[in-house]
């Protein structure tokens, strides 16, 4: 069944079809979802079912992939070598300056109290002729325990990327989203050794979600902050759960969406100066997608011996959003790798440019494989 999504898939790109291939952490299974049409579907109000692609900016459109055929398989891969942990030989340096002055225009901005935390990012295009199917099929292998995908619709654009956090999941009224910020390169043996403008920056995030749902949700408790591994990084982690009211989803996730770790505080200040400052469209990076409201049956028979009462299930609705990181989009004859940092007032340009080719390596490592 494998083989035959993927094939599937390919056939979609030749058609000009839309779909989405994708691997939920650690499943070791593939979803496939396929539209009949090359039609755009747009979200209005997050009560539709189907898979969303959302942007940084909401004011911008939000695809929604109808649901017309699904597949799923079991991941069957060669047992080719992962790529190697060496030198990014797609490194480029041609943009350092423009980002180092950004850096240090954000820290001024901090200074003066104007805003808390921004997040900025930076984009680095490179030649790629690679098929998309085979990138993701590498994706698939080297980073098993993240949300990796392949997602194209021939009027939109054809993405791919394989990321560590969660925006929020949900079933049936409770729900989990995380804060997920600081960054260290990972080492074989040591968890790694976390900063004062880590642990605050991860604190910033956390609190920011905290207040953010506390008037539009019945419960809401945070986790211990803990230390999680993405492919080559370190990221510090705090698990929240809740409950929300009935028919309230859309706005829980319009409350936390974008989350500090990928815009800033206050939101409409960071974004405002992201907007303004970043001189390029993030479009879909530091968005977010997944499946959106879709039905699974439960029975409500927990008794394996009382077999007379299987018949009798439930319907849950659940959702599954991933915020858009480690990423890049497909052109015909180039690929364009996304990365980006938090910046608060420690931050210094050399270490965030440091971080953003640390996280760079994700997809590197992929292209490099090729």
């Amino acid at each position: 069944m494998f083989k035959e999504l993927i094939d599937r898939a390919s056939a979609c790109l030749d058609d000009g079809l839309p779909f989405v291939l994708y691997s939920k952490p650690n499943s070791g299974m593939l979803t496939a979802i396929f539209q009949n049409d090359d039609e755009v579907h747009l979200v209005n109000d997050f009560t539709e079912t189907g898979f969303v692609f959302a942007p940084f900016d909401l004011n911008s459109k939000t695809i929604l992939l109808v649901a017309d055929d699904i597949k799923k398989g079991a991941i069957h891969l060669d047992s080719t070598p992962i790529a190697s942990e060496g030198e990014n030989e797609f490194l480029e340096e041609s943009n350092k300056e423009l980002y180092f002055k950004l850096v240090s225009k954000a820290v001024d901005k901090i200074k003066k109290g104007e805003i808390d935390k921004v997040v900025l990012s930076r984009k680095i295009q490179v030649a790629c002729k690679v098929p998309s199917v085979v990138l993701f099929q590498q994706i698939l292998k080297t980073y098993p325990s993240a949300f990796c995908y392949l997602w194209h619709h021939p009027k939109v654009g054809t993405w791919l990327g394989a990321t560590p956090e969660i925006l929020l999941k949900s079933r049936g009224l409770e729900f989990t989203t995380m804060s997920l910020a600081g960054t260290q390169n990972s080492t074989v043996f040591a968890k790694p050794q976390w900063t004062k403008k880590e642990l605050n920056e991860q604190q910033m995030v956390t609190d920011y979600i905290l207040d953010a749902l506390k008037d539009i949700t019945e419960s809401i408790v945070p986790s211990e902050v803990e230390s999680t591994k993405a492919g080559l990084l370190w990221h510090l982690r705090t698990k929240l759960k809740g409950k929300f009211t009935p028919g309230n989803f859309g706005n829980v996730l319009k409350a936390i969406h974008p989350t500090p770790a990928v815009c800033g505080i206050p939101l409409e200040d960071a974004k405002s100066f992201i907007l303004k400052n970043e001189a390029y469209d993030r479009t879909f990076y530091t968005g977010f997608l997944g499946e959106l409201n879709f039905k699974n049956e439960l029975s409500r028979n927990r008794n394996k011996r009382n077999q007379e009462n299987s018949v009798y299930k439930s319907v849950v609705i659940t959702s599954e959003l991933f915020v858009n990181l480690r990423c890049m989009e497909l052109q015909k004859t180039k690929a364009t790798i996304y990365v980006g940092g938090g910046i608060t007032v420690d931050s210094q340009p050399d270490k965030e440019w440091e971080e953003t080719v640390s996280k760079s390596n994700t997809m590197f490592r992929v292209l490099r494989y090729n």
